[in-house]
């Protein structure tokens, strides 16, 4: 990482042809020099448009434990995707309700701002988010919403927070989906075509995420809960939790 930028995109990045914003957090460094294990937890978007070729690469990466944040509805509109038949255990988490998305456009301003009002709905689906991750049996881990950058970029912030990483890192792993959205855009503009009413401008803004969003979000979380570990806490995500949760992702200490 140099600058404040991740020298390693093109490591983690998974280009699939019809799934975006599809990347693994693996070989950033934590606390005590231990260092986060690559093809454990992967996040992106939406991956009911992946082709033949893609579902092919996609098997490779044998992941055993699907965990979708979309509410009922965007699950309805897409589908759920084709990692159950590639042999993953499909879970459900809406971390937001039906309406929330409303809500928030009325009464949150920044993104950052956003972000934090998320949490004004239950905690359990939150915490049973990180209950997974607790569970080693669980591994190989994908992580997902519709974009793969607000709900998912919420819990990799957390995540990595659990983890120790620095908070420079965690905020430029954050801004990492904004190096797909090109691609992103050019592919719905060749196939799909933008959403009703939406420009390609409007449609490339809707992709990507404000740089800033995270860093509001975690000062936020500063502020108001003393931290983004007892944060987690007061989500019900206990100490012993956390732990385990290192225990999957970092490799052994030396």
């Amino acid at each position: 990482m140099t600058n404040g930028m991740i020298d390693d995109f093109g490591a983690r990045h998974h280009p699939f042809e019809g799934c975006f914003n599809f990347r693994d957090i693996g070989g950033y460094r934590a606390d005590g020099g231990r260092t986060i294990r690559w093809g454990r937890y992967f996040r992106a978007g939406r991956q009911d448009r992946m082709t033949l070729g893609d579902l092919q690469r996609a098997a490779e990466l044998a992941i055993r434990t699907q965990v979708d944040l979309r509410r009922p509805d965007e699950v309805r509109t897409c589908g759920r995707g084709p990692f159950e038949r590639l042999g993953s255990r499909y879970i459900g988490l809406s971390v937001l309700p039906d309406g929330s998305y409303e809500q928030l456009n009325r009464e949150t301003g920044t993104l950052g701002e956003r972000y934090l009002a998320y949490f004004q709905y239950s905690h359990e689906p939150w915490r049973q988010v990180f209950e997974v991750l607790a569970d080693e049996g669980c591994y190989p881990v994908l992580l997902h919403c519709t974009a793969g950058k607000d709900r998912t970029g919420v819990i990799t912030a957390l995540l990595l927070s659990i983890l120790g990483v620095d908070r420079r890192v965690i905020e430029a792993d954050f801004a990492l989906t904004n190096r797909d959205v090109p691609r992103h855009v050019e592919f719905v503009a060749q196939g799909p075509g933008f959403p009703e009413g939406m420009t390609r401008e409007a449609f490339t803004r809707s992709a990507g995420v404000r740089e800033d969003a995270i860093r509001v979000f975690l000062d936020g979380v500063e502020r108001q809960h003393g931290g983004p570990l007892a944060f987690l806490r007061n989500l019900g995500v206990s100490d012993a939790m956390q732990d385990a949760i290192r225990e999957n992702l970092l490799e052994a200490a030396h």
